[in-house]
């Protein structure tokens, strides 16, 4: 994908730059942050983890995966991933914010911005994310964005030692024309 800028209120959604590593570092680097998201982001954060991201180690970023940018420092990241074969007209999404963010209104923000583009961008029918259960901002954000609730996973992640439930949440169009 080319270079892509994508503006929301208060915030910038970008491609990742080698010189995002100290910002990245700072952020990442919280276990509250970690404990809501997959296990590939490691928990403490290091600075060998943050140059194997933005390498392109850890994920393509060639794709859909971005930084938000707040104040030109890269504070959070959302990305999607498409699915292959049959599953080529889904992809499943997720983000993640650096807390000092938290509670005004980003991430709501991002999702806003990202979610059309990208089914746009993919030609997507499905885009969808889950949300360990005790994560209710998360799922406030995917609300907020008009992603519906399809369902909860019992006992689906074990995480630091604890079982969670993931929910899920889609949002869905039936041709290409529908506006998201």
């Amino acid at each position: 994908m080319a270079e892509i800028t994508l503006q929301g209120e208060g915030f910038v959604l970008r491609r990742w730059r080698e010189a995002d590593l100290e910002s990245l570092l700072r952020h990442a680097d919280d276990s509250q942050v970690a404990r809501g998201v997959s296990d590939r982001f490691p928990s403490p954060y290091t600075r060998e983890d943050g140059e194997d991201f933005l390498s392109g180690r850890v994920l393509d970023l060639s794709g859909p995966i971005f930084a938000v940018e707040i104040d030109g420092e890269a504070c959070g990241g959302i990305a999607a991933s498409p699915g292959l074969g049959e599953r080529a007209h889904a992809a499943e999404f997720g983000y993640w914010l650096g807390r000092a963010h938290w509670g005004k209104g980003t991430m709501t923000g991002a999702v806003s911005v990202f979610a059309p583009w990208v089914m746009r961008e993919l030609q997507l029918y499905r885009l969808y994310a889950t949300v360990l259960g005790f994560n209710i901002g998360s799922a406030q954000v995917l609300r907020r964005n008009g992603f519906l609730e399809e369902g909860v996973q019992r006992a689906a992640v074990f995480k630091r030692g604890v079982l969670h439930d993931l929910r899920v949440f889609a949002k869905v169009r039936r041709n290409l024309d529908d506006d998201q």
